[in-house]
C-alpha cells in the first residue's frame, strides 16, 4: 500500500476517560536499512482518535530491510515492542509484482470474492469482448455527454483507448491499474470503464459489460470503488488529506462535547437538497444546512441562498449528526462521514457505491425516505485479450528497487 498502517489501543482508556496526556506520552519510531545506506527514508504519521486508540501510518520511499517499529509510552516500550520485520519492504512505486495472483490476495488479507462483485457479474458469464466493445462504442460514444475508456491488460502491461471529449478522469483508472500491476501479475483481460458519474447500462436494454464508480437499482453497471476513495487510498500520506483514516484523527471533539444538531453542506445538485434547506430553516435549532454553490438551480439562488463558504470536512464532526443526501448520483462523501464517529442520517436512494451492500440500516446509519418526507427531526434527533493497433500504452514510472530480493510479506507483517 502507498501508506501502511496499524492500530495501537490502550484498553485502560476510552472516550470518557481519555486525557490529552496520553497523546503526549505516546510515541512511535520506525527505522530500517536500505540497500545503499544504514538508514531508510520513512515518514511516520500518528493519528489520535481520542478514545485510547492511535492509528500509526508510515510511508516508505525506498526498499527497506530490517525494519524496526518501536512503540513507546512514557519513553518505555509497550508490550511486544519493538517489532522486527526482516523484509524487504517495498515502496508503492516499486514495480516488483508477485507472479502468483492468488498468493498476493492471501498475503494482503483480501477476500477471495465479494458479494457485490458476484452479483454484478451474474449477467456476464461469458463475454465476447470484441463484439461488446463495438456495441458500447456504437451506443455510448457521444463525445459531449459520455466518456469511457477501453482497457487492455496484456502481460501485466496496461493499454487503453478512450472515447469522449472529457477523458481526464482516466487518470484515476490508470493509477489503480498501474498500482495493482506493480504488486501482482494481473490476468490478461479487457474492460470498459465509464468515466462519468452516472451508470449507463439500463436493465431493460442490451446487457453490456461496463465498469462504473456508481451503480443503481435500474442499471447493470459493474461497480468498483469511486475515483474519490481510490485516490484517497493511493495518495494516502501524499497530496490528499481527506481519507477514512485522517478523518478519525482530526475529530476534535468527543461525542459529549459535540453540538447537538445535524449538519449538511453541499451544492445544489439535487432537488431534495433544496428541500433540506427548507427543513433546516424551519428547524434551525436542529439542523445547520446551507448550499455552497449554485449550478443546477441558479434561478432559485435568491430563495435558497446566499451560498456559504466551504468549511473543512473535519468540522462536520463538531456536530453529533451528519446528513447524507444524494447529489447527481450517490454522495461520495458517505464513507468519510461514516468514519467520523457521528450519527449519519442517509437518504434512501436507488444509487449505491461498492460497499453499500455491507451496511445495515439502524446499525451503520439512520435511513431517511428519498423525498425527505419523514424528517421529523424533533422526534428523530435525540442525543483472449489483444492489444489493438493505436492503443496508448500506460507506462510505469521508473523507480529503482531490488525486485530479486523480494519475497512474500504477509498482511500481518505489514
Amino acid at each position: 500500500m502507498p501508506a501502511r498502517y496499524f492500530f495501537v489501543n490502550f484498553t485502560s482508556f476510552n472516550e470518557s476517560s481519555y486525557d490529552k496526556d496520553l497523546s503526549r506520552n505516546f510515541a512511535v519510531d520506525i527505522s530500517g536499512k536500505s540497500f545503499k545506506k544504514d538508514h531508510c527514508r520513512i515518514w511516520v504519521n500518528t493519528l489520535d482518535r481520542k478514545d485510547g486508540t492511535f492509528i500509526v501510518r508510515y510511508k516508505i520511499y525506498e526498499t527497506c530491510t530490517q525494519l524496526t517499529i518501536g512503540i513507546y509510552y512514557k519513553n518505555k516500550h509497550i508490550q511486544n515492542s519493538p517489532i522486527q520485520i526482516e523484509g524487504p519492504i517495498q515502496p508503492d512505486q516499486c514495480n516488483c509484482p508477485n507472479p502468483v495472483f492468488q498468493s498476493w490476495l492471501k498475503d494482503y488479507g483480501c477476500s477471495q470474492t465479494y458479494k457485490q462483485i458476484e452479483k454484478d457479474l451474474i449477467p456476464f458469464q461469458r463475454v465476447e469482448m470484441k463484439e461488446q466493445i463495438k456495441k458500447i462504442v456504437d451506443k455510448y460514444h457521444r463525445p459531449e455527454s459520455t466518456s469511457f475508456c477501453h482497457y487492455v491488460i496484456k502481460e501485466n502491461k496496461i493499454y487503453r483507448d478512450c472515447y469522449g471529449k472529457h477523458v481526464g478522469f482516466n487518470m484515476f483508472a490508470d493509477n489503480i491499474l498501474l498500482s495493482l500491476s506493480r504488486k501482482t501479475v494481473l490476468p490478461d483481460m479487457e474492460m470498459v470503464i465509464n468515466l462519468g458519474d452516472w451508470p449507463l447500462i439500463h436493465k431493460n436494454g442490451e446487457k453490456l459489460a461496463m465498469f462504473s464508480w456508481c451503480g443503481s437499482d435500474d442499471t447493470l453497471d459493474i461497480v468498483m470503488p469511486t475515483y474519490d476513495i481510490t485516490e484517497s487510498t493511493l495518495e494516502n500520506l501524499g497530496r490528499v488529506t481527506l481519507d477514512t483514516l485522517s478523518v478519525q484523527g482530526n475529530v476534535e471533539r468527543k461525542w459529549s462535547d459535540r453540538e447537538t444538531r445535524a449538519i449538511w453542506r453541499g451544492r445544489d445538485s439535487r432537488a431534495e437538497r433544496l428541500k433540506l434547506i427548507d427543513i433546516a430553516r424551519e428547524n434551525p435549532d436542529l439542523i445547520n444546512a446551507s448550499l455552497t454553490n449554485f449550478f443546477f438551480f441558479r434561478e432559485k439562488e435568491a430563495k435558497y441562498g446566499p451560498k456559504v463558504p466551504h468549511i473543512s470536512f473535519f468540522k462536520f464532526f463538531d456536530y453529533k449528526y451528519q446528513i447524507n443526501v444524494d447529489g447527481t448520483v450517490a454522495a461520495y462523501r458517505f464513507p468519510y462521514l461514516l468514519a467520523g464517529g457521528g450519527l449519519v442520517f442517509k437518504q434512501d436512494s436507488s444509487y449505491y457505491e461498492h460497499f453499500y451492500s455491507k451496511l445495515t440500516q439502524w446499525e451503520h446509519y439512520v435511513p431517511v425516505k428519498s423525498d425527505l418526507s419523514d424528517l421529523e427531526w424533533s422526534k428523530r434527533i435525540i442525543d483472449g485479450v489483444q492489444v489493438r493497433e493505436g492503443m496508448t500504452y500506460v507506462p510505469q514510472t521508473d523507480f529503482e528497487c531490488r525486485c530479486e530480493s523480494n519475497k512474500g510479506i504477509s498482511h500481518e507483517d505489514l
